[in-house]
């Protein structure tokens, strides 16, 4: 999965998730476009981690984690950094918990409540490829991959992998509908 590692990299995954949230301006509108500032935050707070290891780096650091925290509690978001390729779209707010080993590729459209995560006494977490839309209430866990180009239904439970791709899984525990 791709990470922001240069300016250039900060730049291109901004307009990658400006154009997924389909935004007219890098500026967000100032009552409004809560999503869209929560992720401008995320992405600036990966550069800096990523990138900016200096002293005055490390300072804009850790006021970029306390705006993002701010923003995240407000929306009710709990999404760690370098977990998402670009391209990212939440469509609202709402819970969405992410584990911090999760890796999702590019492309991805999240609704609310979806949460990824690891068995009980397990680390491993899904690895999602792209093009991923996950449905409202979807539940991700455990140690698996999902293929490029897949549909995760409303309220899906994906306990196992679907590494082949381009297809729809739905209901608890998760199938595929095109198998």
């Amino acid at each position: 999965m791709k990470q922001i590692n240069s300016k250039q990299d900060l730049k291109y995954f901004l307009e990658a998730d400006k154009k997924a949230l389909k935004r007219k301006t890098n500026k967000p509108k100032f009552a409004s476009d809560e999503i869209w500032k929560f992720q401008i935050r995320l992405r600036k707070c990966e550069y800096f981690l990523n990138c900016r290891k200096d002293f005055f780096g490390k300072l804009q650091l850790k006021w970029m984690r306390y705006r993002l925290k701010n923003k995240a509690m407000k929306l009710g978001f709990s999404v760690p950094l370098n977990c998402f390729g670009p391209g990212l779209r939440i469509v609202h707010r709402g819970t969405i918990v992410i584990n911090g080993n999760a890796k999702i590729g590019a492309n991805c459209t999240l609704h609310v409540c979806v949460n990824f995560g690891s068995k009980p006494g397990e680390t491993k977490s899904p690895i999602l490829g792209d093009n991923i839309y996950i449905g409202p209430g979807a539940k991700l866990y455990g140690d698996i991959a999902i293929g490029d180009n897949t549909f995760i239904g409303a309220n899906a439970v994906v306990n196992k992998s679907f590494p082949e791709g381009n297809t729809t899984l739905v209901g608890a525990p998760a199938h595929s509908l095109n198998s």
